[in-house]
């Protein structure tokens, strides 16, 4: 098998309907637009969520809540997650973008209290959780607000 013989299955690619080519075709004169109205029109039809007059279902269902555009959005990692690190490093949130463990930083980075920490590190971050800090500074590491 090469590259250049490969081709697809009998049947898989059909001809683009030819709309508007004769009476002949089955699609002619009006192109299988019907006669009048909204959908005959160039440019016709109506938008998305569009209900004929009646209202759309995006207006009748409640609303509720806000969202804040000042929140800060913090990428979070648990306590549990560092113990892949070597005793004594020194974790930022640099080390944590290029080890792959947050997709991006954001707003900054905030360690959260799960699970155990069985090494030693000084870890800097944005934002510490009362249960991750307690759990560093017992396995003997340190903690720093960046």
């Amino acid at each position: 098998m090469k590259l250049h013989a490969l081709k697809p299955a009998r049947g898989a690619r059909k001809a683009p309907k030819r709309k508007g080519i004769g009476i002949g075709s089955g699609l002619g004169k009006t192109a299988g637009r019907g006669q009048k109205g909204q959908n005959a029109r160039s440019g016709g039809g109506t938008r998305p969520g569009f209900e004929g007059g009646q209202m759309p279902l995006y207006q009748r269902i409640p609303k509720r809540g806000f969202t804040s555009k000042f929140k800060k959005r913090y990428a979070e990692v648990n306590v549990k997650d560092l113990n892949r690190f070597e005793p004594g490093t020194s974790v930022t949130p640099q080390l944590l973008l290029d080890t792959g463990m947050v997709k991006k930083i954001g707003d900054g980075v905030k360690i959260l209290g799960k699970g155990e920490l069985n090494v030693k590190l000084a870890v800097s971050a944005h934002a510490f959780s009362k249960g991750a800090e307690e759990k560093i500074k017992a396995a003997g590491g340190s903690v720093e607000v960046i």
